[in-house]
């Protein structure tokens, strides 16, 4: 009963060309791969320069300690 036959997903995707169409469907795959992508481009873009931040403070505290033995 919780899992979904394979009969749910053919009323699903029969639901989903009666609303949007055969001529459509490839268009909206499309911009959901565009979205994806986009979304994990920014996702990585946003991780880079916190990474760098962290290897930069990493190396300034490596050096502090070095100067304070010295």
């Amino acid at each position: 009963m919780g899992s979904i036959s394979i009969w749910h997903w053919i009323i699903v995707l029969v639901v989903v060309i009666l609303l949007f169409g055969t001529k459509k469907l490839p268009g909206l795959g499309q911009d959901l791969g565009k979205a994806i992508r986009g979304f994990k481009k920014s996702m990585s873009d946003e991780e880079a320069p916190r990474l760098e931040a962290d290897a930069k403070s990493e190396q300034a505290e490596k050096q502090a300690a070095k100067d304070r033995a010295e």
